[in-house]
């Protein structure tokens, strides 16, 4: 028994010797590779470069805090981006000595040890780079953190992670680790614009950081390491769950006892955030500038974005990637006292607000946070040059902090809204054409139309006026989900799933939704003859100096062929002009041209309205921030309402403009004949739930633009009021959930 222990033992310590061996030499061959190959030099130069960065540094290179101003297209300011770092400046001997053993416990517990450097944590991550060809773990100290966060971009590149240890070893050298605590505590990111812990101290709990519970100083601790995924406004429940591995962490270091790691955990964690300010805020704007400012500094940095991904796991790696470029990015935005200059034009801003709180007045119940419950969002877009020129992320409200913008972080079901986009737009150039004459019938598997009438042949010009649902659905199967639903993905719609190719999509069946911004952009791309331009509100961003570091370009995506692009606009001029059709009655008084699309989902939970002039594209969308039904909620009502009076105040005094003519098909124009009970997917109760609502689609439309509004009960209490400026809200893949996203059997619509 003895003699097989130490036989397994020898064999044991033999495989060791042998894996060392081994390992030694892939060192040998490495280095011969990277001496042969030339890299000595680059990697001299990455080292000469550190030393030369830091050697300029002094204490002062850790105080920044400029505030970066907002502008109009007028240059006129319309808020400053405040980091409150230089004021906010906290001494190593003023700061709580939670702090850095909280820090030290998550993030760095070798950080008293070592040179800069945490070799083992480094060949971790240079081992995951190795096998996914990508950096996917950090291995960062605290001090490399502080490098990065001072003096580097958010680039995901090897050289750029070498240059970050030769400054990490360098710092060390330099100063103590008492000032690198100090720095790193006073720069670092705890959101909300919040930088370092004295200003989060005050920005959470009101409060000096001496004055702080050991919870709350753990529960601030938890934010950096995401501060969009930690925001403890918009994600409380995830800053406990990290807060509490902390104190875990602290008590197993043994820096605090068992009966304060226990009380610690009992605590109930109460945000007591400032009410008085003096910086202006205009929330729908700043909170999109900031959002658009920031992928405007990552695409300056050679950040991809992207909208479609292969796997979930990819998708998973791109949000990480994304979300750690755009809180670097945002972090410099704050801190380096830009010019951000917009394409918002502030009178129409104050008209597109009016024209919201207007339509929705007789709405007044509130949250206990005294945000309204009925809500609604709205974007503006210029059709000439493609920018966003008004937007409006909900109703007004008093608020001292940033709310949900419900245009672009908001993610909702559209109805029949989208039927120009991912259907006649993409038949018609299949073939089909205006007077393309479909059959209008109940067949097996198939959706109902509104009030449950049937036309039999009609026109897809009239199918469309009326939101025949049989005859979009019968179309998408001609054409199919998947190549629908590429035209969309090809405009940068980013919560478009694999799940969304059914015939359900037809009528605005979603996942999870798309948001007014995109519905605006893609109406927007009608209007400009099927070509595409990303929607942006930035211009230009200039330092201090007035050097422009960021110029917008506009580029032009081909969507649409144009002679299918203005087909559809023809077919959306018509709703005005008959008295069946969803949007007659919502013309402009001066008789400008208009074409636009009503969208109303499943027990009226969403209403839509998308429409355009030659000027001007503009999406309303009216709901619950928590999907609810609302009598009288359709698409021509409140949303056609708000949309008519903002573009009449926005038209006044401009010249009439027609659309362009189309050239019509010719040859033999595709139709669909009447079905002979074909099987097709059967869409759920709730998908047509709705259908059987009003007696006949006429009725529908009287009452859609006529009726008069009924103030619904109070909801459940949806808690939004105070989220924070955006994130990774979106972005591509970026982690978004406002609770907007509801299931395909919630998006029938009824036109």
């Amino acid at each position: 028994m003895a003699k097989n222990k130490k036989k397994k033992q020898h064999r044991f310590w033999w495989f060791v010797v042998k894996f060392q061996v081994f390992c030694l030499c892939i060192v040998a061959t490495a280095l011969g590779v990277f001496y042969f190959g030339g890299y000595v030099k680059d990697l001299e130069d990455l080292k000469n470069d550190a030393i030369e960065i830091v050697s300029k540094s002094n204490r002062d290179t850790f105080k920044p805090g400029q505030s970066s101003t907002i502008y109009d297209c007028n240059g006129q300011v319309i808020s400053q981006l405040r980091t409150e770092k230089r004021s906010e400046y906290a001494k190593y001997v003023e700061i709580p000595k939670y702090f850095e053993e909280a820090m030290i416990s998550i993030e760095d517990k070798k950080f008293m040890t070592h040179n800069g450097v945490d070799y083992k944590a480094f060949f971790r991550a240079g081992t995951a780079f190795i096998q996914k060809k990508k950096i996917t773990q950090g291995g960062s100290t605290i001090t490399m953190q502080l490098s990065k966060n001072i003096f580097l971009d958010s680039r995901q590149t090897v050289q750029r992670k070498l240059k970050e240890i030769f400054i990490s070893m360098r710092l060390e050298k330099l100063y103590t680790k008492q000032d690198i605590m100090e720095f790193y505590l006073n720069n670092v990111y705890f959101a909300n614009g919040y930088y370092g812990v004295k200003a989060a101290s005050k920005g959470y709990f009101n409060c000096e950081m001496k004055d702080l519970s050991l919870s709350q100083v753990a529960f601030l601790c938890a934010i950096p390491n995401s501060p969009t995924y930690y925001d403890p406004v918009v994600n409380p429940n995830h800053t406990i769950t990290r807060r509490n591995l902390i104190l875990k962490n602290m008590y197993e270091d043994k820096v605090i006892s068992k009966a304060e790691y226990d009380k610690a955990i009992a605590e109930q964690i109460t945000l007591n955030r400032p009410e008085s300010t003096n910086i202006k805020k205009n929330s729908s704007l700043d909170t999109y500038s900031i959002y658009c400012a920031t992928r405007a500094l990552m695409e300056k940095q050679g950040f991809e974005f992207k909208t479609q991904f292969s796997s979930d796991f990819e998708q998973k790696e791109y949000n990480k990637m994304y979300e750690e470029a755009y809180n670097t990015c945002q972090k410099e935005l704050y801190a380096k006292g830009y010019k951000i200059y917009t394409s918002f034009d502030l009178n129409k801003q104050e008209e597109l607000q009016n024209s919201v709180d207007e339509g929705l007045k007789s709405f007044g119940s509130k949250t206990s946070d005294g945000v309204y419950e009925m809500q609604s969002a709205a974007v503006c877009i210029d059709n000439k040059t493609g920018y966003v020129v008004a937007m409006v992320g909900g109703r007004k409200q008093e608020s001292t902090s940033y709310t949900l913008n419900r245009a672009f972080q908001s993610f909702r079901q559209p109805g029949s809204s989208i039927k120009p986009l991912v259907v006649y737009t993409p038949a018609f150039e299949k073939g089909y054409g205006p007077e393309s004459v479909i059959n209008d019938h109940k067949f097996e598997g198939g959706p109902s139309n509104s009030g449950g009438g049937y036309y039999g042949n009609v026109t897809i010009r009239e199918a469309v006026a009326r939101s025949l649902n049989t005859v979009a659905w019968q179309i998408y199967d001609d054409i199919t989900p998947k190549a629908g639903l590429s035209y969309i993905r090809n405009m940068k719609f980013s919560r478009i799933k694999k799940s969304d190719e059914t015939l359900a999509t037809a009528l605005g069946g979603f996942t999870i939704g798309v948001s007014p911004v995109e519905m605006a952009s893609g109406y927007c791309a009608l209007e400009n003859d099927g070509a595409y331009r990303q929607p942006t509100c930035i211009v230009k961003i200039e330092n201090p100096d007035g050097k422009a570091i960021y110029e917008s370009k506009q580029i032009e995506t081909v969507i649409y062929k144009q002679n299918a692009a203005r087909m559809m606009t023809d077919v959306l001029t018509e709703g005005f002009k008959v008295s069946y059709g969803t949007t007659y009655g919502l013309g402009l008084d001066n008789g400008m041209p208009c074409a636009a699309k009503t969208g109303t989902t499943n027990d009226k939970k969403d209403g839509w309205f998308c429409g355009y002039t030659r000027y001007y594209t503009t999406a309303i969308w009216v709901g619950y921030d928590k999907p609810r039904s609302v009598s009288n909620l359709y698409g021509g009502t409140y949303p056609g309402k708000i949309w008519k009076a903002f573009m009449n105040k926005i038209h006044k005094g401009l010249e009439i403009e027609q659309f362009p003519s189309y050239t019509p098909p010719t040859g033999e124009v595709k139709g669909l004949k009447k079905r002979e009970e074909v099987q097709t997917e059967q869409p759920s109760e709730e998908e047509t739930g709705e259908e059987n609502e009003v007696t006949s689609p006429d009725d529908a439309n009287n009452q859609d633009n006529q009726g008069t509004p009924e103030v619904p009960k109070q909801p459940d209490t949806q808690q939004n009021g105070d989220t924070t400026q955006p994130s990774n809200s979106s972005g591509d893949g970026n982690s978004n959930t406002n609770n907007q996203g509801t299931t395909p059997g919630d998006s029938q619509t009824a036109g």
